[in-house]
């Protein structure tokens, strides 16, 4: 597997049709990191994340400006396909396909060109195994992925984007439709996965951004639109916010 890469976004942002989503975002996430993304609802944190991976590019009249580096590599330039099969996203509600267990993994494997049997049976393996689900479902590969319960749907999600050996992983509130069971198996996940991908989640969860995260950027609505007010280390940020907005934040005073 490749080194997980750097990311950098420059003076980037998003409007839909006359509507600006968020203006002006300047990050950088340094290899095989947790970046937490937090801030009020409407601050435009799951738009940010859709940039990434170009998401956004099939929701209509969304115009995007600015840069978005992938290892000195500008991402407007890749294949669409390639870029995001690099760069992989899970969403806040399990979305498997409504397919078996085993084909929400051969899926998107065939899709990307791996044909044969022996490589899909073992990629299917590794990926359930990377997020704790193989002894759970190994003897029930043909069931239906509809069956299993909302956490091991998140799981096999993020199974699915494994599978692919992505080097990026965005995750939009990847706990917040789950139990708090499951959520805290997930957020484990997420945590073993650092250094091994570069990795981005968006979180209303003040302390689960504090417990995951190496760093911490926060949004906020200012006139109209979203923009990063601060962005630190963990501990800085919510030990020692430099902006009002991040101390009200953080501190719940505002949010």
């Amino acid at each position: 597997m490749s080194h997980p890469p750097s990311l950098h976004t420059e003076q980037l942002s998003l409007h839909y049709g006359n509507k600006p989503a968020f203006k002006d975002v300047t990050l950088s996430i340094a290899p095989g990191s947790i970046t937490a993304v937090i801030g009020p609802s409407g601050c435009g944190k799951t738009s940010f994340l859709c940039c990434l991976n170009r998401l956004v590019e099939l929701t209509p009249k969304a115009q995007m400006s600015g840069r978005i580096v992938l290892e000195k590599q500008n991402i407007q330039t890749l294949d669409v396909i390639d870029l995001r099969r690099r760069i992989g996203m899970l969403f806040q509600k399990p979305n498997p396909f409504p397919l078996s267990i085993m084909r929400n993994i051969e899926f998107p494997l065939q899709e990307h060109g791996v044909r044969h049997r022996d490589e899909i049976d073992q990629i299917v393996e590794t990926s359930l195994k990377d997020v704790g689900l193989w002894d759970e479902v190994k003897d029930r590969l043909k069931a239906p992925a509809l069956s299993l319960s909302g956490g091991q749907q998140q799981r096999l999600c993020l199974a699915r984007a494994l599978a692919l050996n992505p080097q990026v992983l965005l995750m939009d509130e990847p706990c917040s439709a789950l139990d708090p069971l499951s959520s805290e198996v997930v957020e484990q996940l997420i945590v073993n996965l650092r250094g091994k991908y570069t990795l981005l989640v968006v979180t209303h969860n003040l302390a689960q951004a504090k417990r995951i995260a190496d760093q911490v950027a926060l949004f906020w609505a200012q006139a109209g639109a979203g923009h990063l007010i601060e962005v630190g280390s963990a501990k800085q940020l919510f030990d020692a916010p430099q902006h009002p907005l991040t101390t009200a934040y953080v501190t719940g005073a505002r949010g």
